[in-house]
């Protein structure tokens, strides 16, 4: 945000919560150029008693700090709540990644909120883990005219209106990439 917002960054990745924050508190000049992350969220369970949203009611997880105030957690509450579960009812311990890790590959039971490529890490490291919910899905069942986009590039709207052939060749050069 500091680099976009003095001049030395032009375009950046964000999540779509950060881009918004930027857009409004800049008064509109950094705006978003392109979305670009879908369906990164997991609830990773060692166990088999989470089938669907509301069995999390009751229940402590762990989720990383690093998205605490974030859009993970603000998708996990939103979906908590269209599913009939009231935030407050699930209990969230915050830790690293690292720690999260540990704690699900050592223990008999465990359940964790984790993005990928963490949640990946986690399923690699211990098979008795599963992916019991994909949030993405989740998501579809109770807004399904959306997709649940949770990352997008931002650009300083003075650059992009001073270099608008800088821009399209980054967007097709960032289609190709994709």
């Amino acid at each position: 945000a500091a680099a976009l917002n003095s001049g030395e960054t032009d375009i950046a990745a964000t999540a779509t919560n950060a881009a918004a924050n930027l857009y409004n508190k800049t008064d509109g000049k950094i705006t978003m150029l392109a979305l670009n992350t879908k369906g990164v969220l997991y609830i990773l369970e060692k166990g088999d008693s989470i089938q669907k949203m509301s069995d999390l009611k009751g229940k402590s997880i762990y989720a990383p700090s690093n998205v605490k105030g974030g859009n993970p957690e603000h998708i996990f509450h939103y979906l908590l709540t269209e599913n009939g579960v009231d935030p407050s009812e699930v209990t969230i311990e915050w830790l690293t990644p690292q720690e999260i890790t540990a704690k699900m590959v050592s223990g008999e039971s465990g359940i964790c909120l984790m993005p990928v490529p963490a949640a990946t890490a986690v399923l690699l490291k211990d098979q008795g883990v599963r992916q019991a919910l994909d949030l993405s899905a989740e998501w579809d069942k109770v807004y399904p005219a959306g997709s649940l986009v949770q990352g997008c590039v931002v650009v300083r709207k003075a650059f992009a209106e001073e270099h608008p052939a800088e821009i399209a060749k980054f967007l097709e050069e960032y289609e190709a990439s994709i």
